[in-house]
């Protein structure tokens, strides 16, 4: 697919961005997308809000597994685009229009010239949240289908376009959202010992969570606990009946990540007890490390770099970022990398605008690795 097609598709889907399992029209611009193709050899199933596209390998022995998220994300647009999003109060922010746009420019060329092998492209749907890739992993349509190896990017703000950044092993860490919430006894701000203060239990616990990582994690290990949002009261001389924490939990392993949610349990039972107040816990979204697999992801390399020298491949360093694609890498062998889009602002960020010349860099990258590895 021409850079020129490619970049008429992504502006397309930049436009209407939506919410994890809410992607209607997403999946139906995908459906009428895939469905212009030739259908000699594909095969369209449908999984909630998401899509499996199998692609009938000629002699197969094999299947591939593509992966692309298709959800945005709960921003007010900012960019200098003309073509910004028609859903207020909602964004494609972290490139999951790109995404989708290399993998229907992929799909584009397997669909008229078949390979050998199956390959299989995986439109999830709620990456952002709640999680889409886990209860998918699980499902009956997709393991019909379940692939020997996947393969997924994500886009990369501070790279330059024309560099693939990857590295063997732990990519992407384990995260889990964090939410407690505080009820105790409300009253008059004249009469305090009649209540009992949602806003200063909150703020202690706040300040105990901070202590996990510096005190009970060992220094060698990584580990993040940060608290983003606090709410509680109704006026300045009402004493809070209740309060309510917000947060994440970042971890380098499972393990850190038990630890840390063990020793919020024990805190959280302490501030109960010592305020007298009742808390609950809620953990939300979780996601599972991205794992790349070491033999897998070498050849990816070692191939980058001798069939695609124009292209930069660079080894980069893990990062505390999440992505749930690694609920698949835990069961399936395979790799996800970064591609360099350049852009002055980061992912989430409402003023985001990658390059679009990297969707041509990825198209060709991936047509030629995966025509190499279903041959």
């Amino acid at each position: 697919m021409p850079l020129e097609q490619l970049i008429k598709v992504r502006r397309s889907l930049h436009r209407i961005p939506e919410l994890g399992f809410q992607e209607v029209k997403t999946q139906q611009f995908l459906l009428k997308y895939i469905g212009s193709l030739p259908q000699d050899f594909l095969e369209v199933k449908e999984w909630r809000t998401g899509l499996l596209v199998k692609v009938i390998g000629a002699t197969p022995m094999k299947t591939i597994g593509y992966r692309t998220d298709i959800d945005g994300l709960p921003i007010e647009e900012e960019t200098t685009y003309d073509f910004r999003s028609e859903h207020k109060g909602m964004m494609h922010a972290c490139g999951h229009d790109f995404h989708m746009t290399i993998a229907l420019g992929v799909l584009t060329h397997f669909a008229t010239n078949q390979p050998n092998d199956n390959l299989l492209f995986i439109f999830q749907p709620a990456e952002e949240g709640p999680g889409g890739a886990l209860p998918m992993l699980e499902s009956e349509v997709f393991n019909e289908e379940r692939p020997d190896m996947m393969v997924a990017l994500h886009i990369a703000p501070n790279l330059p376009v024309g560099t693939i950044g990857i590295k063997e092993g732990l990519l992407f860490a384990n995260t889990s959202e964090l939410f407690i919430d505080l009820k105790g006894r409300g009253g008059h701000a004249a009469y305090p010992h009649e209540a009992n203060d949602m806003v200063v239990a909150a703020s202690h616990l706040v300040t105990q969570l901070q202590t996990i990582v510096s005190r009970n994690m060992d220094p060698l290990d990584s580990a993040v606990v940060t608290i983003g949002k606090i709410t509680g009261g109704t006026k300045q001389n009402i004493i809070a009946e209740n309060a309510r924490i917000e947060g994440t939990i970042r971890t380098l392993s499972p393990q850190a990540m038990n630890i840390v949610k063990k020793r919020i349990e024990a805190l959280v039972s302490g501030i109960e007890k010592g305020f007298e107040c009742q808390a609950q816990i809620d953990y939300g979204a979780n996601y599972y490390q991205v794992n790349n697999d070491a033999k897998l992801t070498h050849e990816f390399c070692e191939y980058v770099k001798k069939n695609k020298p124009q292209f930069s491949v660079l080894k980069v360093d893990k990062a505390m970022t999440g992505e749930d694609f690694g609920y698949f890498l835990k069961e399936i062998p395979g790799f996800m990398f970064w591609l360099g889009v350049e852009t002055a602002y980061g992912l989430h960020h409402s003023k985001i605008e990658p390059k679009e010349e990297a969707l041509e860099v990825a198209t060709n990258v991936l047509i030629d690795y995966l025509t190499h590895k279903t041959t």
